[in-house]
């Protein structure tokens, strides 16, 4: 951790997707091995949220790009794969290809 950092500063980030308003996610997401079921967990609770600002496609996409963002160097590069395959997946999913 960083000198300037404090404890609750240092997982902010973690709180966000533990605790975001827009999106209710599975537990553990964002740790699966399948990046269709990923995909699919993330549409299924950007598609069924009421809180959410944006498009539900928008609002999914933007939750994976800030975990894989976030988590950065601390995450394990075939981690990082699956999760950059769900982002295709989740492009499939919505028609955006």
């Amino acid at each position: 951790m960083a000198k300037n950092k404090t404890p609750s500063s240092a997982n902010w980030s973690e709180k966000v997707t533990r605790e975001s308003d827009a999106l209710d996610l599975q537990e553990g997401v964002f740790t699966w091995k399948d990046p269709k079921k990923i995909a699919l967990s993330l549409k299924q609770s950007a598609d069924s949220s009421t809180r959410r600002k944006s498009a539900p496609f928008r609002s999914a996409m933007s939750m994976l790009v800030f975990y894989i963002n976030r988590a950065g160097k601390n995450l394990h590069e075939d981690q990082k794969i699956i999760l950059q395959q769900a982002k295709e997946e989740l492009r499939k999913l919505y028609g955006k290809l």
